[in-house]
């Protein structure tokens, strides 16, 4: 019976042996086992892992992709136009002996204060080099900008033991001291181009009224002379129309171009006509025998109008 205390606090120190000896490693973590300060095993497998109770401790750091916005910082592009950007980076703990080693117990709070060191110096150094403008910074060419420092701060941060995996500029302001004079200058610029595309506008207006009056000229000119053509045209077919009727039979002719004659000398319903008796404008009202008895002056073809006039 005197053993049994004796067993039982064996049982209990054993089992608090193999506890304090056992640890678990999640999958989201890294561990360092370290004696005395001194890194003696790294466990970056998930799982369960054995140290010494007592003497040695284990430090866990995350695996996971980190995120770690920069303050607002102030940049002069090579325009001397400042700018205040904020920036985000998205980083990993790549060694995690290189990161204990570069942060000792500081820990994430430590890697990233020297982190946004390293970010904000690159953003400066990228986006103040020669070349680089306020405007080149607000274009497309700002992706290729975040892809230099995103490659010059993971450079940097090797030494930390992290990987930087991508850094964004976030906003991309004026100081606000500046604001008022680069909205007035921008004004400016504006209006300066505004008046130059009204300038170029009144001048390309003013060559197409040019050449829609010379178009309308030329139209007009052309249908002119098509007009005279057309005109000189029927009056010699009406020429040569009146020419054949006369010459098929000219007694017809004359008789025609009588009673066009009074169509046009009597038209209106208060026609009042004043010609002597003997006149040759009664010729076929007077005689039943037509002209035949008494030729008249045979006919000029182009002469007779009163035709005309009936159309």
């Amino acid at each position: 019976m005197r053993k049994l205390p004796i067993l039982v606090a064996v049982i209990v120190v054993a089992l608090v042996l193999v506890l304090s000896s056992l640890f678990v490693v999640d999958e989201r973590q890294k561990a360092l086992v370290l004696q005395f300060g001194q890194i003696k095993a790294v466990k970056e497998e998930p799982g369960l892992a054995f140290k010494i109770p007592f003497i040695q401790e284990v430090v866990y750091y995350d695996d996971r992709i980190l995120s770690l916005d920069t303050s607002p910082t102030e940049v002069t592009p090579s325009d001397d136009r400042r700018l205040v950007v904020d920036a985000f980076a998205r980083y990993r703990i790549a060694d995690v002996v290189r990161f204990r080693q570069a942060v000792s117990t500081g820990g994430i709070a430590r890697a990233e204060s020297d982190l946004e060191g390293i970010l904000i110096d690159r953003i400066r150094a990228v986006l103040g080099a020669d070349g680089v403008t306020s405007n080149t910074i607000l274009s497309s060419e700002r992706a290729r900008l975040m892809q230099t420092i995103t490659e010059q701060s993971r450079a940097r941060g090797e030494v930390l033991g992290i990987e930087v995996l991508d850094v964004r500029l976030k906003q991309t302001n004026l100081p606000e001291q500046n604001l008022d004079a680069t909205f007035a200058r921008m004004r400016a610029e504006r209006e300066r181009e505004a008046a130059d595309e009204r300038a170029r506008g009144e001048e390309a207006a003013q060559r197409v009224r040019a050449q829609a009056d010379r178009t309308v000229v030329e139209l007009e000119s052309d249908a002119r002379r098509q007009a005279e053509i057309t005109r000189g045209e029927a009056d010699a077919e009406k020429n040569r129309i009146f020419a054949e009727a006369y010459g098929a039979d000219p007694e017809f002719f004359e008789f025609y171009r009588s009673l066009n004659a009074y169509r046009a000398g009597l038209r209106g319903e208060n026609t009042t006509l004043v010609i002597s008796p003997d006149s040759e404008f009664f010729d076929y009202l007077s005689s039943d025998q037509g002209r035949g008895a008494a030729p008249a002056t045979a006919p000029q073809p182009a002469a007779p109008q009163t035709p005309a006039a009936d159309q």
